[in-house]
């Protein structure tokens, strides 16, 4: 069993502190802050890292899913945008919209819709968000 880790460091009150973030594999290492996170403010925040999470993930894995059905892809691109809300108790992921885009030959509309569909229930990211409605609309290029 694969373990991956990362590490999230904050410093100071929640409006005027300021963190970072940092992969295990040293592939990235970031500064957030409240701006970064609740507003427009430079630098990244963790939704918008779950957003790469998944959408890398769904990519990753419906490009399995076509080339083990026959049609490799050329080119899986898929954008996630999470949503920002507030319930009672703070902030709150609300949705998340993937939008998917394929470049794939030899396909038809039924099979490539049933192929989406799979690889969204299977992705191992989308499960783990499993508590949060995730909106898929994926297309051919």
């Amino acid at each position: 069993m694969t373990i991956r880790s990362s590490t999230g460091i904050w410093h100071g009150d929640l409006k005027g502190g300021k963190g970072t973030v940092a992969l295990g594999s040293g592939a990235f290492d970031g500064p957030y802050t409240f701006a970064s996170r609740f507003e427009e403010g430079s630098g990244t925040n963790p939704e918008e890292l779950i957003g790469a999470a998944l959408a890398g993930c769904f990519s990753m894995f419906f490009a399995s899913k076509l080339a083990a059905a026959g049609f490799v892809p050329e080119r899986v691109h898929t954008e996630a945008k999470v949503h920002l809300g507030k319930d009672d108790v703070g902030p709150v992921i609300t949705r998340i919209e993937l939008v998917c885009r394929v470049t794939v030959e030899g396909v038809d509309d039924a099979a490539f819709d049933e192929i989406a569909r799979v690889s969204k229930a299977g992705c191992p990211i989308h499960k783990a968000l499993a508590s949060v409605p995730i909106e898929l609309e994926a297309t051919r290029a």
